[in-house]
């Protein structure tokens, strides 16, 4: 999932490389004393996720099922921003609170790679195979394999075909995607189409600028930082995300809600009719349904300007500072393994990351009854072969400079306190703090 970047609205900015200087600083090896088994023998393996990784209380009890000595518990805290904040808290205090298996988004992976000898490898015959390679090569850092993969985040167009209706629009999920412009979708087509339903609705055509930002980023070769050296690419002189900035922010006047992702308006956004689109991750439509209470008329395109897109996906790890390594490894290969990611896609929405997935019979015959019945599983299929199988570069920077730039967006869409060239002039300031 990643549902996090799975990007959120990210208030705080802070550069990754000097947290984990610190980190690495500060660093000890103290633990807890916590961990060995209570007084029936039976040890207690923590889990930390974030927003929803399917995973169940009832996936957790056939584990213990399976392994009457291990009981898993979980925690997931609300955002991936809140997780990133408790990892790297607790890295730099030695690892000390960390729990057994730690949820990452890949957002944050690179800038664990001087992180590694904190991480276990988690190479094993298991995950011979069993990932896409792009996937896999994403949970590598220092020459092993620290995180394995749980989703990816293939894009589609989700959208309100109630609102679509009443501005005079197509409602199929088939003619919604041919409107949107099928296999040529363009983003330039996907706003010309918003016009045409502003004019007609009270509602806005997207949630947030930043949504749509993050989506065409996730569509460039390397966006913030230079393949060949890993090092930042000046955000002055970076005339590849300020095109999209501006484009964006032009277009977001008229069809943005101005809502800031995963607050509190943008929640009500979902009662109150506030937009008709969304960008949409397999993973996001868990988290429409669970905002959408009592509000019907959801469903999903098979379409995405510009071709394909993938948003987030993530990976569990096993800090070196536990006291239970060798059964946490063996519970992350579990609830990694294909079984059990079919399991959270029908949860959450959460498309897997497995290669054996992919041909399996009741993901691909999978559909969701509050978008209308659709057809998930293929949908969502035909968005990951659509996605570029070499993924975006993302260096150590990556995480902090995607802030900057959304934190910019944000006072321009969300907050309205700057007008585009005065937030980008605070980003570049914001750059330069960085000291990359």
């Amino acid at each position: 999932m990643t549902r996090s970047t799975r990007s959120r609205r990210l208030t705080t900015v802070v550069a990754g490389a000097s947290i984990f200087a610190l980190s690495l600083s500060a660093c000890s090896d103290s633990s807890s004393d916590e961990g060995g088994p209570d007084a029936d023998g039976k040890i207690t393996l923590t889990v930390a996720t974030f927003n929803n990784f399917g995973y169940t209380d009832a996936l957790l009890a056939e584990y213990t099922a399976a392994n009457p000595d291990i009981i898993v518990k979980q925690t997931k805290a609300a955002e991936s921003g809140d997780a990133r904040t408790n990892l790297t808290t607790r890295l730099a205090a030695g690892g000390d609170g960390l729990a057994d298996v730690e949820a990452i988004e890949i957002d944050w992976m690179p800038e664990l790679t001087p992180l590694a000898d904190r991480f276990e490898d988690l190479e094993a015959p298991e995950v011979d195979g069993r990932y896409l390679d792009w996937k896999l090569e994403q949970g590598k850092a220092d020459n092993k394999l620290i995180g394995l993969g749980t989703d990816i985040g293939p894009e589609a167009i989700c959208y309100r075909s109630d609102l679509f209706a009443a501005a005079g629009l197509p409602t199929d999920r088939d003619e919604v995607a041919a409107l949107l412009g099928g296999e040529d979708a363009t983003w330039e087509k996907y706003f010309e189409v918003g016009h045409t339903f502003t004019a007609a609705s009270d509602s806005a055509w997207y949630d947030s600028a930043v949504a749509v930002m993050q989506a065409q980023v996730g569509q460039m070769d390397a966006a913030y930082e230079d393949p060949s050296t890993g090092e930042a690419k000046s955000l002055a002189d970076n005339t590849e995300i300020k095109s999209a900035y501006d484009a964006i922010l032009t277009e977001s006047q008229d069809l943005s809600a101005h809502l800031g992702m995963w607050g509190d308006d943008w929640k009500a956004g979902f009662q109150n009719d506030a937009f008709a689109t969304m960008i949409c991750p397999s993973w996001m439509t868990g988290s429409i349904e669970s905002e959408s209470g009592g509000v019907e008329g959801w469903d999903v395109a098979d379409v995405f300007p510009g071709g394909g897109g993938n948003w987030g996906g993530s990976f569990l790890t096993v800090p070196s500072s536990g006291k239970n390594i060798e059964a946490a490894k063996d519970l992350a290969l579990w609830l990694t393994a294909p079984e059990q990611q079919v399991k959270a896609f029908a949860e959450a929405g959460n498309f897997p990351s497995q290669v054996e997935t992919l041909t399996d019979e009741s993901l691909l015959s999978s559909t969701n009854a509050f978008f209308n019945d659709a057809p998930v599983g293929e949908i969502f299929k035909a968005r990951a072969e659509a996605v570029n199988p070499v993924p975006p570069f993302k260096g150590g920077a990556y995480f902090s400079l995607v802030q900057i730039v959304n934190d910019a967006m944000n006072r321009v869409d969300v907050d309205q306190t700057d007008d585009a060239e005065t937030s980008w002039t605070k980003a570049l300031t914001s750059y330069d703090e960085l000291g990359l």
